[in-house]
């Protein structure tokens, strides 16, 4: 029989798992005090390893009786053998027991900090979705007429308009919706609604994003849709546009994993308001939740069909695969119609006592493209898995917005990427000023779906730094920095409010004519550093496509690797696709996208199920005959409005 010292070596000379996970594994297996015995070390190794490559949880029944390595006579246990020595360890807990490793009974198995993570993320959401705020419908009616057409045709739903009603009728709302879907001008008219129907109250809202990059796109596209708004200057002047990344919302401690806002210190805010929610790890918006105020309303907004976050955790598409968008309990269709007009049919699939159902929204209309966009059909393509179809829409000439190019040979590539790359990047590095040079990058930017290889963002920066300096458009010397790098943050640096994310340009600096590294600034325009006070960075001519999370381009070169990757997916491409607001050109290999598009990212968690129970349980909670959801909605039969001594 193998021991796990044998087992430990043939695993670390194999990398199915790394040191990390298999010095956790010996100290799981010491503390439980079975040494002949492999389940625990396996399982160790297992939920170390998995949480490192996004996953919240280990599910015990995915490799359960299967080889541990492929060909080879070493097994995993039996699911049931499995699941009772993880029951009968003392080093294994249930959920609220404080031990390192944490069961749900079933087949998952946590690190104990994400099962506290998901289980105080989930009470969060339990706790908002069963208390709703009461509204005088006259009011809201009158003043969602103000903000949209009031004499528009009833025909075609107004999505926007019914994501202003949920966020002003509940504590926790998500809005999910493509590009050009107007997320960010629903953002400004909830902001606008809710500021208006609480006058005489100094009424305080937090905008936030995961990464500085999104919050300043959040905070310019902000300061541009609040100017149309058909309110007054004082109102629009209480509209807040200054955006902040998450970690300086919550105040960052310096070497520690805490933030200085938390469940022991409130955010003095009323409603939080986030962007590119997708982006956000189960840890991070966990935090955040606890540090929120009883009476403070969450709401997230994002893409859900989008890339999910780096670290573990896909919260927002979970939370948004709970149940049906665009499907709502009867009282709330009934406040949906008394306030729009609009009918909402709820299908039969649908339990009419879902009350999360009233919390969520998508956005459907697009604003940005028009019918014959092929970023548009291109992007809906990928996302429903055609990857045949997106190859169609790319190779028909009546899209001119996107194009399909067939991916240079490693050998070739570079002569391939010359005149793109200098078309793409001679403005910026001929602009008069650091505003303008700041400005014109971000017109143009190459992603790549890998970090290494010959297609690769550490190769491909090398590549286009050459192309630039055979056309005289940089001059690099021995040393790192040069006049028009462009650098990425990729480290937070709490001491220069430098955030992961961030983007800057190396430039002359024309008061001194030394380099300095200009990055944008809300107040100033931009702000300067020495390049040797700069932190981790890397260059960023291309970028990943991970990275590109949060930002928009006017026009995007996607370069794909010649061969299949497991990174490739559907969610890769279309979130590359969706960057771009006039024209893409995809590079790549016919065989390799199509494949690509029928992968989707999965990412194991267990709050979807934790949400699903909750609904289930509150859900067959009957008061007095009728269900919670009209419990929450008192609508009064004799003016159909909500009661008015409960003001929003």
């Amino acid at each position: 029989m193998i021991n796990n010292k044998a087992l430990r070596e043939i695993l670390s000379r194999k990398e199915i798992f790394t040191y990390l996970d298999l010095s956790f594994a010996d100290f799981m297996q010491k503390l439980d005090g079975r040494p002949d015995d492999l389940s625990i070390f396996l399982a160790a190794a297992a939920a170390s390893s998995v949480n490192r490559q996004g996953h919240v949880c280990f599910e015990l029944s995915q490799v359960a009786g299967q080889p541990v390595l492929s060909g080879s006579e070493f097994f995993y246990p039996d699911l049931p053998v499995w699941k009772e020595a993880i029951r009968t360890s003392p080093a294994i807990g249930s959920p609220g027991d404080f031990k390192p490793l944490i069961f749900d009974g079933i087949s998952k198995l946590y690190l104990h900090r994400y099962s506290v993570y998901q289980s105080r993320l989930a009470s969060f959401i339990r706790s908002r979705i069963f208390s709703a705020e009461p509204v005088v419908i006259s009011s809201l009616k009158k003043n969602l007429d103000l903000l949209f057409d009031s004499n528009q045709t009833h025909a075609e739903t107004d999505w926007q308009k019914i994501a202003c009603i949920l966020s002003i009728m509940n504590r926790f709302t998500v809005i999910s919706g493509g590009p050009g879907t107007g997320k960010t001008t629903t953002i400004v008219k909830i902001m606008a609604l809710l500021l208006e129907m609480n006058q005489g109250k100094a009424l305080r809202i937090s905008l936030a994003a995961p990464t500085g990059k999104a919050a300043a796109r959040l905070q310019d596209a902000i300061r541009e849709a609040k100017d149309r708004l058909p309110f007054g200057d004082d109102l629009k002047s209480r509209i807040p546009s200054a955006a902040t990344t998450i970690h300086r919302l919550l105040g960052t401690i310096p070497g520690s994993p805490y933030f200085r806002y938390n469940e022991n210190n409130h955010l003095d805010t009323d409603m939080v308001i986030i962007d590119e929610s997708s982006m956000v790890d189960l840890a991070l918006l966990s935090k955040l939740t606890q540090a929120l105020p009883d009476y403070a309303r969450l709401i997230l907004v994002g893409d859900k069909d989008q890339l999910a976050s780096v670290e573990a955790g896909s919260v927002f598409g979970d939370i948004c695969d709970i149940c049906w968008f665009n499907s709502f309990s009867e009282p709330f269709a009934q406040v949906i119609f008394q306030t729009t007009g609009a009918r909402i049919d709820t299908p039969d699939t649908v339990n009419k006592d879902f009350r999360i159902q009233d919390c969520m929204v998508q956005l459907l209309k697009n604003y940005r493209f028009e019918e014959n966009s092929g970023i548009q059909k291109v992007s809906e393509a990928v996302h429903s898995g055609d990857g045949k179809l997106a190859m169609t829409y790319m190779e028909d000439q009546n899209y001119k917005d996107i194009t399909w190019v067939n991916v240079p040979d490693q050998r070739q590539l570079q002569a391939g990427l010359t005149s793109p790359v200098i078309r793409g990047f001679r403005d910026y590095l001929s602009a008069n000023n650091p505003a303008e040079a700041l400005h014109v990058f971000g017109k143009f930017q190459i992603l790549c779906a890998l970090r290494e290889g010959p297609y690769g963002v550490q190769t491909v920066n090398k590549l286009i730094e050459e192309i630039l300096i055979s056309a005289n458009l940089i001059r690099k010397t021995e040393g790192l920095w040069y006049h028009g790098r462009p650098i990425m943050i990729t480290r937070n640096d709490y001491h220069l409010n430098l955030f992961n994310g961030d983007v800057g340009i190396a430039l002359i600096d024309p008061k001194d004519t030394e380099l300095r590294i200009f990055f944008p600034d809300e107040e100033t325009g931009f702000r300067t550093f020495h390049p040797s006070r700069i932190g981790e960075h890397e260059t960023v001519f291309a970028m990943t496509v991970h990275k590109s999370q949060g930002s928009e381009f006017d026009n995007i070169l996607l370069l794909l690797p010649d061969r299949e990757s497991p990174v490739l997916t559907r969610e890769l491409i279309y979130t590359a696709i969706t960057r771009a607001r006039q024209q893409v050109a995809i590079w790549g290999d016919e065989s390799v996208f199509q494949l690509a598009a029928q992968k989707r990212v999965t990412r194991i968690s267990g709050l979807k199920d934790a949400l699903d129970d909750t609904i289930k349980t509150m859900r067959g909670i009957i008061k007095g005959g009728r269900s919670i959801a009209k419990e929450l909605l008192p609508i009064r039969k004799k003016d159909n409005e909500i009661d008015e001594k409960h003001p929003v």
